[in-house]
């Protein structure tokens, strides 16, 4: 039996997919969350084989909730269902820590077998994406300075771009002050940054906050 929580902000989506899995016989839904706040304290009180996350939910959602979620919870697969089917949303939340996306367009045959894929420990990327993904591959290099990054970089650029102190950043990841500063010093170097605020300054322009 797989042990899924939901998190997703819609009443009526969360009651669907419960149905769903309760058809499937080998699903079974632990926990429910509308909000990230939620999520965090429910993951605390439940034993999780798979995360099925929506990325777009009031407070704390998107990349910096997967980002959380990944820290605390590195051994939970996450499955990515979102309405975004844009290939650069995709593959911030895989470099997030998501194991798998999915957009909420797919049949449910096809969330099914990506459900029990992650959970498996694969991952599962949708058809189209990866397709998109696939051909842009074999184009032009991304313009993006900011995708040589690491995902731990990335997460710790945009947490400097917030205004936290290497200090703060260190308890939030639960990781050492030398690690943070590590990381700071090797994202500075890969993006030719100088200061704090041209960290601030790019993270806005690139829409990263």
């Amino acid at each position: 039996m797989i042990r899924l929580m939901i998190a997703d902000d819609h009443a009526i989506m969360r009651e669907g997919l419960k149905q769903l899995f309760a058809l499937a016989g080998d699903l079974h839904v632990v926990g429910e969350a509308e909000n990230g706040a939620v999520l965090l304290e429910r993951l605390r009180q439940n034993d999780v084989d798979l995360l099925l996350l929506d990325m777009s939910m009031p407070g704390i959602s998107g990349e910096d909730l997967l980002f959380r979620v990944h820290s605390h919870y590195p051994q939970l697969p996450i499955l990515v269902l979102s309405m975004h089917n844009e290939v650069p949303i995709a593959q911030r939340a895989l470099k997030a820590g998501a194991a798998g996306y999915l957009t909420k367009d797919r049949d449910p045959e096809t969330l099914l077998v990506a459900v029990r894929r992650v959970a498996a420990g694969g991952r599962f990327i949708d058809a189209e994406l990866a397709e998109q993904i696939a051909f842009a591959a074999t184009g032009p290099a991304a313009d993006n300075p900011h995708d040589e990054l690491t995902s731990r970089e990335l997460q710790i650029m945009r947490l400097l771009a917030r205004g936290l102190s290497v200090t703060a950043i260190a308890t939030e990841l639960a990781i050492s002050h030398k690690t943070v500063s590590t990381h700071k010093a090797r994202l500075m170097e890969k993006m030719g940054f100088t200061s704090t605020a041209d960290i601030v300054r790019y993270v806005m322009t690139q829409g990263l906050s």
